[in-house]
């Protein structure tokens, strides 16, 4: 079966799009599925780093589209998942070294070897954007409960709509219960109602997932992470399975109301 290809996108930067991605792909591959993830952040990469695989790099996705090196001369192994790759973005050109249909020929090689292609897409809704979603079957949007990143965040659903990508699925990133509670912070139960789209994961702060990038050990392998579970729980629901929310200790009503909005009740 070929690999099913998402796009991991946010309309506002420092949400946490590319940790997100390496955790769902560390989680997925965790699994036993067989996944390659794609830095599609051409000039600004910082996926590599993340997985702890940026002394490793000899080729970058550039390379490939240009002809200096084989597809799979670029792709990286992890060090600990042996069936998880990375095909890290070119850290000295610009966006615009890489195409719509440059991807969408790299996707079409990917594809019959991979259970999952992950894209982890520029922020914003530029060129680097276009070329991230040009292969994508599905495209998740990440998002922090705050009213600039959720305004960002509904621009970028409406242009998946009308691109035919969308409107794609939501993952609410760095939810703090505390604040939520004092009225701080926008509650999940808000972000849903100004976004209206599938929910497909919930992440609650967490200062383990901070350490965890910058040691090069995704959160998602920390059995005792509360953000880890919730990559975890993700991954499976990209694998089409049922796995209820995580009780972040919020109230009862509107966890209740979470699990119908995402079809889990």
């Amino acid at each position: 079966m070929p690999a099913q290809v998402i796009t991991i996108t946010s309309g506002k930067g420092g949400v946490g799009k590319t940790t997100a991605t390496a955790n769902l792909a560390v989680a997925l591959a965790a699994e036993g599925s067989k996944v390659v993830c794609i830095d599609g952040d051409i000039g600004l990469r910082n996926l590599d780093v993340i997985l702890g695989l940026e002394n490793r790099i000899v080729y970058d996705i550039v390379d490939v589209i240009e002809g200096r090196c084989r597809l799979k001369q670029a792709m990286i192994r992890d060090k600990k998942l042996p069936n998880l790759y990375l095909i890290p973005a070119a850290q000295t050109r610009d966006k615009n070294a890489v195409s719509p249909s440059d991807m969408n020929r790299l996707i079409k090689d990917l594809r019959p070897d991979f259970d999952f292609v992950l894209i982890d897409s520029p922020a914003g809704i530029e060129r680097g954007f276009r070329n991230a979603i040009a292969a994508a079957d599905r495209v998740i949007v990440v998002t922090n409960p705050e009213v600039s990143a959720v305004r960002d965040a509904d621009r970028v659903i409406g242009i998946l709509e009308a691109e035919d990508k969308g409107p794609g699925a939501l993952i609410i990133n760095r939810l703090n219960p505390i604040l939520v509670k004092k009225n701080d912070m926008l509650s999940a139960d808000d972000v849903l109602d100004l976004l209206a789209v599938e929910l497909i994961g919930i992440v609650p702060e967490d200062e383990n997932v901070i350490i965890g990038s910058n040691r090069g050990a995704p959160v998602a392998s920390d059995p005792k992470s509360k953000a880890g579970q919730a990559f975890r729980n993700i991954a499976k629901r990209l694998k089409g399975e049922t796995v209820p929310f995580l009780d972040l200790e919020s109230t009862g009503s509107l966890w209740e109301r979470i699990q119908r909005l995402a079809g889990r009740k």
